[in-house]
């Protein structure tokens, strides 16, 4: 089994889950035993403060949207550009953190540094994604930190359009090739 850790898993438009419909995963972990990411592409309905008030932590002053990283409950984790407050290296320049500490400097910090705070993840059990896999369910594509930080609206989008540029024009990189093909 070939690890997907560090890459982006991207619905297909075949899958029917409406947990994923038009989902870009980043995978934190895939390992024999089972696998999880967080769904990059999901703004959920509160801010980082609104979360600290119902966390019963001190205001800090944050609107940024906490993404819904999945279904699966578990700690809010955090991905960042900062690694001296990570837990673990996703990408290079990436880092995943779930420590109180480490989200309170970066949420305070007035340094400029990228952030996004994710509740709950996507998860699989022993083999439920490489099955998912085979049945088409998922496309991969290589991650880019950009992607974290980017339009949620478009990412899908734009990461199909990736996928697609990859397939049609392998040599060409994504810069050389216009916006619209069609004024050419």
């Amino acid at each position: 089994m070939k690890s997907l850790s560090g890459k982006l898993l991207i619905a297909s438009p075949q899958l029917r889950d409406p947990n994923f419909a038009q989902t870009v995963v980043l995978m934190i972990q895939h390992e024999t035993q089972g696998a999880f990411g967080l769904i990059l592409n999901r703004p959920g309905d509160k801010t980082v403060d609104e979360v600290w008030g119902l966390l019963g932590k001190e205001s800090c002053d944050c609107d940024q949207t906490v993404y819904m990283g999945g279904p699966v409950p578990g700690p809010l984790i955090a991905l960042h550009t900062v690694e001296s407050l990570s837990d673990q290296e996703v990408l290079p320049g990436l880092y995943a953190t779930a420590q109180a500490a480490a989200f309170d400097e970066l949420i305070r910090s007035e340094r400029e540094q990228e952030f996004r705070i994710y509740s709950g993840h996507a998860g699989w059990g022993d083999g439920q994604l490489e099955n998912e896999l085979k049945v088409g369910g998922w496309l991969t594509h290589e991650a880019m930190v950009d992607d974290v930080f980017s339009n949620h609206e478009s990412l899908w989008r734009e990461v199909t359009s990736r996928i697609g540029l990859k397939i049609l024009a392998p040599g060409l990189r994504p810069e050389q090739v216009p916006r619209d093909p069609g004024l050419n």
